[in-house]
């Protein structure tokens, strides 16, 4: 199992996540972060410190979002690795807000 980075993320970026990933399988690009299912080691650190609660083991990923399981295999493998926290995205604040959190 894996865990997964769903829509929640798209536009935050927030990197709470990363900050306390043992490993390196976060990757990221311009608008949010991927987890790479064959570097994560499924120990759900990551799912408490999302702010935006975009996290989510992939037995448990709500059904509208099961497609982010592929596009995170998909385009994980291929962006550079995130291992250090870093600011969020300009915005991201009222998009936490406009996501109810």
């Amino acid at each position: 199992m894996t865990f997964v980075v769903t829509e929640n993320c798209k536009g935050c970026r927030f990197t709470d996540c990363v900050a306390v990933c043992p490993v390196d399988c976060f990757h990221g690009d311009d608008e949010m972060l991927y987890i790479d299912p064959d570097e994560c080691i499924d120990c759900g650190a990551c799912v408490p410190e999302c702010p935006v609660e975009a996290i989510f083991d992939e037995s448990q990923v709500p059904e509208e979002y099961e497609h982010w399981k592929k596009i995170n295999a998909d385009k994980a493998s291929g962006l550079p690795s995130v291992t250090q926290k870093t600011s969020p995205l300009p915005g991201a604040e009222e998009r936490k807000k406009q996501l109810g959190l």
